[in-house]
């Protein structure tokens, strides 16, 4: 009777070992990206966006990854910070790319505000259990030198704080090349999405490498 009860019990174990995988299997690790306008493919086919093209390259490379693009166009960080926490639910994430900023420096907006409010997002999603990886943004020097040096600092300080994983400026690798955007000189245009991703896939391939191994 022992035997047959330790039977039903190895058998019942590899049930669930045998299930879990399956579950894996049909779900892959997600990757949500949390971000505005320039994340979300403004103005461009939706699969045209930098986000949807890292899902493809990883799985290209054989890392099965599922990317949410849940970013949002005219989103500022006050706005990410408010609905994050409901995201983050709907899309539990292994890791969360965090690239907002933007509206907030075409506003004015205070540092402390965007620093405040990054933070809160950053610290939701590691509380769930998900790396980061934060996405920086710069402003134009019209807006004054005080302002877009604490504006550009604030991204290092918080990976640094946060130990999370940084791209510093999400539009480095074109911002020289009035070409790659569209005439609103702020949206980049379909042929540089390949540029951005590029960029932010080397980031994460370095800074998260126990994620993409």
């Amino acid at each position: 009777m022992k035997s047959i009860i330790q039977w039903q019990g190895w058998l019942r174990l590899a049930l669930i070992s045998l299930l879990s995988g399956m579950v894996h299997a049909v779900n892959p690790p997600t990757i949500l990206v949390f971000g505005d306008s320039l994340s979300a493919g403004y103005g461009i086919k939706a699969e045209q966006a930098w986000p949807v093209l890292l899902e493809a390259e990883l799985k290209r490379r054989g890392k099965n990854f599922s990317v949410i693009n849940a970013s949002l166009s005219g989103e500022t960080s006050a706005g990410g910070r408010s609905r994050f926490a409901a995201i983050s639910k709907k899309y539990p994430a292994q890791l969360v790319i965090v690239a907002l900023g933007a509206n907030d420096g075409l506003r004015g907006l205070p540092t402390q505000e965007l620093q405040n409010n990054l933070a809160k997002i950053i610290s939701t999603a590691q509380a769930a259990g998900s790396k980061v990886h934060l996405v920086g943004m710069q402003m134009p020097p019209n807006y004054g030198l005080p302002y877009t040096k604490a504006f550009a600092a604030t991204y290092p300080a918080l990976a640094k704080q946060y130990k999370t994983s940084l791209t510093p400026f999400l539009l480095a690798p074109i911002i020289q090349n009035n070409a790659l955007f569209q005439a609103d000189q702020l949206h980049p245009i379909a042929s540089a999405q390949p540029l951005i991703m590029q960029v932010i896939l080397q980031d994460l391939l370095t800074q998260q490498k126990a994620l993409f191994k």
